[in-house]
């Protein structure tokens, strides 16, 4: 088949206003492209240079800069095809259809996901602290954006979702300087306890741990069914505290038994009724 001299001229003309039409988007795109690119380039290189100084939230950090990079490149490609003439309202319809398909099958991760920017942005607690959360005790060891890693006092590592951990009561027991460490003992009836509370006061004013202020505090606070029970409450700093327990409840132990005080344990009074005989 044979393209006429008059269809061949037609078709050059068309083309020829076409690439009149379309070479300077393309130079506009390009031009648009360089520039957006070196504007990204210079804005991450700041970005990046905060967040660097920023040594509280490494991990928060990272996610920052990862994310902020990701929306700025978006951002230059729409530009760049809506010079171009390709329609902006295409590359919304795919990315709606794209990010609700990635939703339902993340659901638990992006769970853990915002439970994760919750835990960074907020900071609850922070890596090096001990806390209690979903059962466990320990202390942080690392904050990631899915997950918190948590290294338990027999070194166990624990790693927990965000998600969860962050729609659940946590008790972060590095927070505070001082801590009150609280002892129950049980003494035997018949004690006396006035005895008893002087021998435990003067423990705890000896110790040098054991904090001024708030002054210690011993008080009966219990009949039990085999012991009278004294409650011991003293405050000391937090890295002495699992020290001033231990070393407190032996120096007790040790002060009761030269004052010959008792401290029972569990027993039961039997009462036997005889029977008189039928005459």
């Amino acid at each position: 088949m044979e393209i006429s001299q008059e269809t061949a001229e037609a078709i050059i003309r068309q083309a020829i206003e076409l690439a009149y039409q379309i070479i300077p988007s393309i130079l506009y795109a390009i031009l648009f492209y360089f520039i957006g690119r070196f504007i990204i380039i210079r804005v991450l290189k700041g970005l990046r240079n905060y967040l660097n100084k920023r040594e509280d939230s490494p991990t928060l950090g990272e996610f920052v800069y990862s994310f902020s990079k990701v929306v700025f490149y978006i951002t230059l490609f729409v530009g760049v095809a809506t010079i171009i003439g390709i329609p902006i309202s295409s590359f919304l319809a795919i990315f709606g259809a794209a990010g609700l398909a990635i939703g339902l099958a993340l659901q638990g991760s992006l769970s853990n996901f915002a439970g994760g920017l919750l835990i960074l942005a907020f900071k609850p607690f922070r890596v090096g602290d001990v806390i209690v959360g979903q059962g466990h005790m320990g202390t942080i060891s690392k904050i990631q954006i899915l997950y918190t890693h948590l290294i338990t006092f027999d070194n166990r590592e624990v790693i927990i979702p965000n998600g969860n951990l962050a729609n659940s009561d946590i008790i972060n027991m590095s927070t505070q300087e001082t801590r009150r460490t609280e002892i129950t003992v049980g003494v035997a009836y018949g004690t006396n306890i006035k005895q008893a509370k002087e021998i435990i006061l003067n423990i705890l004013v000896n110790d040098p741990r054991v904090l001024v202020e708030p002054e210690p505090f011993v008080a009966l606070n219990n009949f039990g069914d085999s012991s009278l029970d004294l409650v011991i409450r003293a405050w000391a700093n937090a890295s002495d505290l699992w020290p001033v327990y231990f070393d407190t409840m032996e120096s007790i132990n040790i002060e009761f038994e030269k004052n010959n005080i008792e401290i029972p344990f569990p027993q039961r009074v039997m009462h036997q009724l005889k029977q008189k005989k039928l005459s």
